[in-house]
């Protein structure tokens, strides 16, 4: 039976079996899955995972050879017990669907996904898997906040309720690091080579926070385990990037009108994807660069360019377009104002501070994003892209203010960003008195300081855990007071200081 042939009348299930009444357009494992072990252990099993690390690892399970590296997917969390039940019912099985800028679609069921553990309900069966043979990767896409660090500092912090949990129970535990430890722990019992700990997050060096994470937590725990890890476990950096919005019933709701195919949890994103990895790895790897991605000796110039263009660009976008009203990203963009604000903060106060690279036009780079940016087919939600900000503008977009204050260069366009984000912080209203919708879990002590704004201009910024000493810098201070004083005055207008920022930017080069 091909296909095409004997499609039920009614909606059915996605599933293996079912597979074979998608219409042909649609991509669909042709391997045999039941022939696929799982290489890979991934932790957080977001929609970002399923549109990047597991379409790669779909693509190259197409050609014999591979069969050893499909992924087992975990979730650590209570809230994932939802995806849990529907990728059982799917023979964990989804649909990724890709929105080209042009309106052209492709969908893929992706396959490389083998099993799901909800480590909730049977703990020692993660650490048993992470710990078999077979597994030669454990990869993380955890968020900024799952790697536990002071967002100031970059220190471990050993005051998380879960990490005192999981250091005073190693057979119990609640955190990645609980689980990776206990996991190794085992492996270097019975003799077996050590597992790669691959982080797959947005953070500059990615592979050196981990594993300072990592060995922070093991050296409390078990100080012999600790220098074993140090020697044998690699943690490679890398760089990541491809759009994907949290899933809506709408992507639901386009599985089932167009082939009448209910997936429970689809996935869509942009067409572009990109992937830059350190080729550091403890026990074999799989030849991602057979299928788009990209080895390099140094990944660091390449995740510089990505945070401080897009994963910035994403935030200036996010609260100066929160603050006005605007709902998604492309919505943001397309407004001719916020664009050339973007332009003009990607141009003047991130590209100076970036080296070249072999093979990258940075013009180019940045026209792509405003082109992906704009994607009328991706509706990334504000609310997402400002999600967990308290984690995020240290990396993004405070690095690069303290670098450009070290070189006397002038920073009035991200003040303006982070004296929105107070005003965000404060108020919680956009400029049609609509309630933001803030998940952050700083929310509360961002509010707090906030709300002293009033008083106290420099209150926001006096939070040190986030913003270092920023409020002792003069020249900052100077910039951030003026956007204040103009975001705070009665009947304020956003898009009315935003364009006189960019007026006084353009007379002071």
């Amino acid at each position: 039976m091909t296909q095409t042939q004997q499609k039920p009348a009614q909606t059915t299930e996605l599933n293996q079996h079912n597979l074979a009444y998608l219409p042909a357009d649609v991509d669909v494992p042709t391997y045999d899955r039941s022939k696929i072990k799982s290489g890979i252990v991934h932790i957080g099993v977001g929609g970002f995972h399923r549109a990047h690390q597991a379409a790669y690892i779909n693509e190259l399970l197409k050609t014999p050879g591979n069969e050893q590296w499909g992924i087992c997917g975990v979730g650590l969390l209570e809230a994932n017990r939802g995806l849990r039940d529907i990728l059982q019912k799917q023979d964990n099985l989804y649909t990724l669907t890709v929105r080209h800028p042009n309106g052209k679609i492709e969908n893929t069921v992706i396959g490389s996904l083998m099993e799901f553990l909800f480590a909730p309900e049977n703990k020692q069966a993660v650490i048993d898997k992470m710990a078999h043979i077979d597994t030669k990767i454990v990869s993380l896409t955890i968020t900024e906040g799952g790697y536990n660090f002071h967002p100031a500092t970059g220190e471990f912090d050993y005051d998380n309720p879960d990490i005192i949990h999981d250091l005073n129970n190693p057979t119990q535990p609640i955190t990645a690091f609980g689980y990776i430890t206990a996991a190794l722990k085992l492996r270097k019992e019975q003799g077996l080579p050590a597992f790669t700990v691959q982080s797959c997050d947005n953070i500059q060096h990615n592979g050196h926070v981990t594993r300072n994470m990592l060995l922070a937590f093991a050296q409390k725990q078990d100080l012999a385990l600790s220098q074993w890890i140090e020697q044998h476990v690699a943690f490679p950096n890398a760089m990541v990037d491809r759009i994907t919005p949290i899933s809506q019933q709408s992507d639901i709701d386009y599985v089932t009108q167009a082939y009448q195919m209910s997936d429970g949890w689809p996935i869509t994103c942009e067409s572009f994807t990109q992937w830059v990895i350190e080729d550091n790895f403890s026990n074999g790897r799989p030849n991602w660069d057979q299928v788009g991605a990209q080895f390099v000796s140094d990944v660091t110039p390449y995740e510089k360019m990505k945070i401080r263009l897009l994963n910035a660009g994403h935030s200036v976008l996010g609260l100066l377009g929160s603050i006005h009203g605007y709902q998604t990203i492309d919505q943001t963009v397309s407004d001719p104002l916020f664009a050339k604000y973007l332009r003009a903060f990607m141009d003047l106060e991130v590209t100076p501070l970036l080296e070249s690279l072999p093979g990258i036009d940075l013009e180019e780079y940045k026209d792509v994003l405003l082109e992906r940016f704009s994607n009328p087919n991706i509706k990334d939600n504000l609310a997402r892209i400002c999600s967990e900000t308290s984690a995020k503008l240290p990396k993004f977009l405070i690095s690069s203010i303290n670098e450009n204050l070290a070189q006397n260069r002038d920073v009035s366009l991200s003040a303006l960003v982070i004296a929105a984000w107070c005003l965000y912080s404060d108020k919680g209203l956009n400029e049609q008195n609509q309630a933001l919708e803030i998940h952050d879990v700083m929310a509360q002590e961002l509010n707090k300081q906030a709300q002293q704004t009033a008083v106290d201009p420099l209150a926001f910024i006096n939070l040190h855990s986030v913003f270092g000493y920023l409020a002792h810098d003069r020249e900052f201070v100077t910039e951030y007071k003026k956007a204040i004083a103009a975001l705070y005055a009665p009947n304020s207008q956003i898009k009315q200081i935003m364009a006189a920022t960019l007026s006084k930017k353009s007379k002071k080069i």
